[in-house]
């Protein structure tokens, strides 16, 4: 069995059928099927070209998207929500979107803000009363060539906010995920300058040390981020993979097939692979 735990409706121009097929044509039964609640000054425009039109006065990626592919094909996905904790009916809305609708993932949460903020906190907390994993995406602020609207887009604030947050939350089950996240494999420093760091792994990188300090933290492995930091130096992602077998989790956010083509090129453990391609991602959502 394969669950994709990271993916968006009508991500990269992907309908409910063409999303099937293309699920079906990877072998993956299941996809954790996630909102992107943000106010309009806090993404790229950009993002537009790549989102729902339904999304662009209702944030990027609506849940009322998601709630439509879960209506239409339940055996193949598993709902998230990700209401802005900033808002003060945030927590209410969740909760009733559990009830109702059956959410049983708070993500993804992308926004600019300080993960440990006050309300960040709370919405966590909840998160970790109900049960539900919390997926977070991480970007440093790392310059474009343009000035406006914004010169960069962070989230987040940074590993050091991230950690306060986990470490202040220890019954809620974090998901680190994107390029501010997975660029803190290696200790090499690159992480505020590059979205996409190069070169060899050095062993004393701010992931592997949170991993080894929180047992509530995993690891999402979607995107072009989490790849690269496994492609960058396999010897390592073969012993990180196996080291931390249990807190890894297969994810996409895309609808191309290279994370599986890597993994299964790596000759490991089959017991490992399980539990990667599906076994965590079961166990979070029980």
């Amino acid at each position: 069995m394969i669950i994709d735990a990271h993916n968006h409706p009508d991500w990269h121009g992907h309908s409910l059928d063409r999303f099937i097929d293309n699920m079906d044509k990877y072998d993956i039964d299941k996809t954790w099927i996630l909102s992107w609640e943000c106010p309009e000054d806090e993404y790229d425009m950009n993002i537009r070209k790549v989102v729902t039109p339904a999304g662009v006065h209702n944030g990027p990626i609506p849940f009322e998207r998601c709630i439509s592919y879960i209506e239409r094909a339940p055996e193949r996905f598993i709902l998230g929500y990700a209401p802005d904790p900033r808002k003060p009916d945030a927590i209410d809305k969740l909760d009733a979107a559990i009830e109702i609708y059956g959410v049983k993932v708070y993500g993804e949460l992308k926004l600019r803000m300080m993960y440990d903020n006050p309300d960040a906190l709370k919405m966590f907390r909840f998160c970790g009363e109900k049960g539900l994993p919390v997926i977070v995406h991480i970007d440093y602020e790392i310059d474009n060539e343009v000035k406006y609207p914004r010169p960069n887009y962070w989230y987040g604030g940074g590993i050091d906010a991230f950690e306060r947050a986990v470490a202040l939350c220890p019954e809620t089950i974090f998901l680190g995920h994107a390029p501010g996240f997975w660029a803190h494999i290696s200790g090499d420093g690159q992480y505020d300058n590059c979205h996409y760091p190069e070169g060899k792994v050095l062993k004393e990188g701010k992931v592997l040390a949170l991993l080894e300090k929180y047992p509530n933290l995993y690891c999402d492995l979607s995107a072009r981020s989490g790849i690269n930091a496994l492609e960058r130096d396999p010897g390592f992602a073969s012993e990180f993979l196996v080291n931390y077998q249990d807190r890894i989790l297969y994810a996409r956010d895309d609808f191309n097939n290279d994370l599986q083509e890597f993994l299964n090129e790596l000759d490991l453990p089959e017991e490992v692979l399980k539990k990667i391609y599906s076994g965590n991602a079961q166990r979070l959502i029980c």
